[in-house]
């Protein structure tokens, strides 16, 4: 369990963080008692779902002075923290490095602790199966971030002259995780493309749109698919009001839908700027992206005959 955020409020009688928290806390009371629930130390609502369990409990956090992490030490527990750039998994006060977190290829480089984060249950999971810790590491330097194996989950692009970083983030919480990963990206300006959600609140689209204005030095809003019971008027109008509570004089551009604004986004790309895609059909805007790449790479490595490696040799003058 890694989280619990204010997403998805509003519907269901889900009203509040400690609602939504009570109905996630169901998946690990299902948990066998010979079994683990792997929660994170670090969220309040996350960590309290211990008291309902009747099985085994291994914590993971970004912050080995974590109380909760020391008193689970004190009981000999099992977890994972990051600790001195390192993914290690401890017992007690017994501590196991597994790899560094530059070295994980979903971190790009550690910029993206999220990631980070997201690898130490990971890790934990894997231990408590009984993988080799040799093994996990080797699985860690071989998944790849790419449109192949995590498709719409930070899949960054190198054009010639811009970049383009692909995210399924949707919500407050997604956006300031990529908020904190694009602060250290190379790119200027940040151009963000984002969407209203018809079926969150208000209060959750306003502060969408202010976390864009805060992130992106131009703001693209696009419509999604499936507007999910409300009107492009009304989403465009509580983005706008995120974005100029921010900004009053936030540059923002409104398109007809993803493919208009990603086509835009790139034709019109200025050198040495950062474009960032908050999409909700991965498929569709991944294949645009590829599709301007390849045209890009058949522009760029074109050769001819005389290129082939080899294929003169015969025909060569001997001297």
């Amino acid at each position: 369990m890694t989280n619990v955020a204010p997403d998805h409020l509003g519907l269901r009688g889900i009203n509040t963080v400690e609602q939504m928290a009570r109905l996630k806390g169901v998946v690990p009371e299902t948990v066998l008692p010979d079994g683990y629930a792997i929660l994170n130390a670090d969220d309040e609502l996350v960590y309290n779902m211990r008291r309902d369990l009747k099985c085994k409990i291994a914590l993971f956090s970004m912050d080995e002075d974590n109380e909760r992490i020391k008193k689970h030490a004190s009981n000999n527990g099992l977890y994972a923290l990051y600790e001195n750039g390192f993914i290690t998994v401890c017992k007690g006060n017994w501590k196991m490095r597994v790899i560094k977190a530059v070295n994980v290829p979903l971190t790009f480089g550690g910029k993206a602790r999220f990631m980070i984060q997201n690898v130490l249950p990971a890790v934990l999971t894997g231990y408590v199966r009984g993988f080799d810790l040799r093994d996990i590491a080797s699985a860690l330097t071989t998944f790849i971030p790419s449109p192949s194996q995590t498709p719409g989950r930070l899949n960054l692009f190198e054009f010639k002259n811009f970049k383009v970083l692909l995210d399924y983030a949707h919500n407050a919480a997604g956006m300031e995780a990529l908020f904190r990963f694009i602060e250290n990206l190379e790119g200027s300006p940040k151009v963000g493309i984002i969407a209203g959600i018809g079926d969150r609140r208000e209060e959750d689209n306003v502060a969408m749109g202010k976390l864009a204005a805060e992130m992106f030095d131009i703001v693209y809003i696009r419509q999604d698919k499936h507007l999910r019971g409300k009107t492009e008027e009304e989403l465009i109008a509580m983005l706008m009001k995120g974005i100029h509570s921010h900004d009053p004089n936030k540059e923002v551009k409104i398109f007809k839908n993803e493919t208009e604004a990603i086509t835009h986004a790139i034709e019109k790309a200025l050198p040495g700027s950062l474009i960032t895609m908050c999409s909700d059909v991965i498929p569709d805007a991944l294949s645009l992206v590829m599709e301007y790449k390849e045209k890009e790479a058949n522009k760029l490595y074109e050769f001819t005959k005389s290129d082939i490696p080899n294929m003169n040799i015969g025909k060569l003058p001997i001297t």
